[in-house]
């Protein structure tokens, strides 16, 4: 987004959401490993890892923190959702705080982990929802989110909805430059990942999808030294791993 401003009459009424799921996909094949991945899952993004990772969101948009709700559930999950505003707070005549601009904004995280008994593969999702209405855009921060977990498939949407007024009176649909999502993906993510849009320009609704290019088995290994494994054995969870991956990815059962 452009550091000039634009000249508004009133205030910035945009209302602009961006939605997406993670799924970071694990190879554990005893029931014992299945479930020390999802102890450890829970305790690697239980609600207050969730918490900070939110808090850093909110100060790259240049949100105030107005509430902050967190729960982590039983048997696993966990979520945070933090009611937030464009402008600072401000004191009135009165000696009272209050909100120069309360913008019905919030940024929510929900995790599930899960393991799937019958192919050994285990999969921790992450929901995360940040919507804001006025200047601030939410794009400016899927790097940082992308980073702050294993990505193996990632689907993302964005819409601005409404409009605004410029001082001419003139209605503004959209305030930002933005033809895809990947837009705002730095190159250095993006070239890890096969990435394809699903785009409605007139409703200004953008759908992208990322699926991760190399797997290197270690890492999708729980508790197991890939070198103690025949090759055999390694191809098989591979292409296994990598079957589960383009289902998720197509949203569709292939195989």
């Amino acid at each position: 987004m452009s550091d000039n401003k634009l000249k508004l009459y009133g205030f910035n009424n945009l209302t602009k959401s961006l939605s997406f799921n993670i799924y970071d996909v694990c190879y554990a094949k005893s029931e014992r490993e299945q479930r020390d991945y999802i102890a450890y899952i829970d305790d690697q993004y239980n609600s207050e890892r969730l918490t900070n990772i939110l808090l850093q969101v909110t100060d790259m948009i240049g949100a105030h923190v107005l509430n902050i709700s967190k729960q982590d559930y039983e048997p696993q999950g966990a979520s945070v959702t933090f009611l937030i505003a464009e402008d600072s707070m401000v004191k009135s005549k009165s000696g009272d705080t209050v909100v120069s601009h309360l913008d019905k904004s919030h940024v929510a995280v929900h995790t599930f982990p899960e393991y799937h008994p019958g192919n050994a593969i285990a999969t921790f999702r992450v929901d995360i929802d940040v919507t804001t209405c006025g200047e601030i855009t939410p794009l400016r921060t899927l790097d940082f989110l992308i980073g702050s977990f294993d990505s193996d498939i990632i689907t993302m949407d964005y819409r601005v909805r409404g409009f605004t007024r410029d001082i001419d009176g003139k209605k503004l649909f959209l305030d930002h430059y933005i033809t895809s999502i990947q837009n705002y993906i730095s190159e250095s993510i993006l070239k890890k990942y096969d990435a394809i849009d699903i785009n409605t320009y007139q409703a200004n609704i953008f759908h992208t999808k990322m699926l991760i290019k190399d797997v290197e088995l270690q890492n999708y290994l729980f508790n197991t030294d890939v070198y103690e494994l025949p090759p055999q054995t390694r191809l098989d969870i591979t292409n296994s791993l990598r079957r589960e991956m383009i289902e998720i990815f197509s949203g569709t059962n292939i195989y």
